[in-house]
């Protein structure tokens, strides 16, 4: 809604361009207000950013799964405009494959396929499928809508009828791993929709069976690819952002915030000072309080200690000469026992001796990601943040990564024919978005850690000061971000 007085217009920063400070200057700027965003880096998305080696290749150096897509067309449906107006969507098939150790399951792109393919594996499973992804939908309606769009400052907000008469049907109090386990037997068709949630911090014995609205969001709804890359979405919502009017200042870092009477008055950036009359911070919630004096922050160092933060992750981006054979778009390598590798990220906090890992393959739909022939390669491994990521031990991790993918393709050597290379590990999190411990998801979605009890989106001290992103509400994910950011706008336009 746009503000009529010029009284109310306010002059806003936003530090950070992640998909939660884009879309926070984005509904801030169509609501009157004056927008600045500053952004440390030379572009905009934060660990969505995306670069270009000499050789041609083009890689998004972080999300790569487009899902809840009826989610982010909602941002793009507020601004009068839609996602088409600014790239091609389109719809992978199949989804993705997951390798396990003795065969290997394609998600296909429709959902009476997925089912049939639950039936073949498991008896009566394609039944218990469409059980399970019709009250996945109800958590999905009701959860996307209604239930993470809250500010979250009291349990009240969720007192309204439908959200208080769904509370059973949401299924907040019982676990992911029981609840999945209650309807498929076949350890692969668990492993299958267990996989989602990893997305989310935290084992699926830790949280809320609430999330398998992941499931239905993903499956269901289908898994798209921006033609270009992700980075094309970044580039949608800036040029949203600046139509409403936001300025975008690049390569200036935020060093302080100054603060008066229980108020921000100015920011300094890049050893000038420089008035607002509120703050946005997109930037790592820790970080952004240790801009202001402790007896401001909302949160000590003992609080952070005691948070379950999701994963960081150890990257891989490779260029790769000549095409890889039986290779799909995304590929989840589990061969391993899921439960070994995430104890040695939430509770052994070690590299794991067994680990799984995630391959993408954009070039198998997009050409322009990389030169004639070649192949764009992005791998991922969880790890717990805070870990050591020396060098040699990246190398070592990357040798077995592509020893288990030679072994799904039949492919040799592809040690040689590695064009490019660039690791991306715990301390780079650290020094690129001043991530706590190197986080590359923000907070896990525990129970503990569920909307009221997550860190607050305004800072209890200082009136004017918010945040946005995924250490706050309602948390990790592109989606959930988008809806962060405008959760937040919202909140400023209340500031009198």
């Amino acid at each position: 809604m746009m503000m009529n007085t010029e009284s109310s217009r306010k002059r806003i920063a936003v530090i950070g361009s992640g998909f939660s400070g884009l879309s926070a200057a984005a509904y801030a700027a169509k609501s009157g207000h004056e927008v600045h965003v500053f952004e440390k880096h030379d572009q905009p998305g934060g660990r969505a950013r995306q670069f270009k080696t000499e050789e041609g290749y083009l890689f998004d150096m972080g999300p790569s799964w487009y899902w809840m897509p009826d989610i982010i067309e909602g941002f793009f449906s507020d601004f009068d405009c839609k996602a088409a107006d600014y790239f091609k969507l389109v719809s992978l098939d199949p989804q993705f494959e997951m390798i396990f150790s003795k065969e290997k399951i394609s998600v296909p792109e429709k959902n009476e396929d997925i089912r049939e393919l639950f039936e073949k594996t498991e008896s009566g499973a394609g039944k218990k499928y469409d059980q399970f992804m019709q009250s996945a939908q109800f958590k999905y309606e009701t959860g996307m809508k209604d239930f993470v769009t809250k500010p979250c400052y009291s349990w009240l907000e969720f007192a309204s009828l439908k959200i208080a008469g769904s509370a059973l049907k949401l299924d907040l109090l019982s676990n992911f791993r029981k609840y999945v386990s209650g309807y498929f037997s076949d350890p692969k068709l668990r492993s299958l929709m267990e996989f989602p949630v990893i997305f989310l911090g935290a084992s699926p014995r830790n949280i809320p069976a609430l999330y398998s609205l992941m499931n239905y969001g993903g499956y269901v709804l289908g898994t798209k690819y921006p033609m270009g890359g992700f980075y094309q979405l970044v580039m949608a919502m800036k040029d949203v952002a600046q139509k409403q009017g936001a300025a975008f200042h690049f390569n200036h870092e935020v060093q302080k915030l100054n603060t008066e009477n229980g108020k921000v008055v100015s920011l300094t950036v890049d050893g000038k000072d420089y008035e607002f009359d509120a703050v946005i911070a997109s930037s790592d919630y820790h970080h952004t309080e240790t801009l202001i004096s402790k007896s401001l922050r909302n949160y000590n160092d003992a609080y952070w200690k005691t948070k379950t933060f999701a994963p960081s992750c150890l990257i891989y981006y490779l260029g790769i000469k000549g095409k890889i054979s039986h290779l799909k778009h995304h590929t989840l390598f589990f061969e391993n026992e899921l439960d070994h590798h995430i104890d040695c990220i939430y509770i052994n906090k070690k590299w794991p001796a067994k680990p799984l890992f995630y391959a993408c393959c954009p070039s198998k739909t997009d050409p322009d990601v990389a030169p004639e022939s070649c192949e764009n390669l992005f791998l991922l491994l969880p790890l717990a943040p805070g870990i050591h990521d020396e060098e040699a031990v990246r190398e070592k991790y990357l040798k077995e990564m592509l020893e288990r993918i030679e072994k799904h393709t039949g492919e040799t050597d592809l040690v040689s024919r590695i064009q490019y290379k660039r690791s991306y590990c715990v301390s780079d999190f650290i020094s690129d978005y001043n991530a706590y411990q190197g986080n590359a998801y923000g907070l896990s979605n525990t129970l503990s850690q569920t909307a009221v009890l997550k860190p607050k989106i305004r800072n209890k001290k200082i009136s004017n000061l918010f945040y946005t992103g995924q250490l706050t509400v309602p948390g990790p994910g592109v989606p959930p971000s988008v809806i962060s950011g405008k959760i937040v706008a919202q909140e400023v336009n209340k500031l009198k």
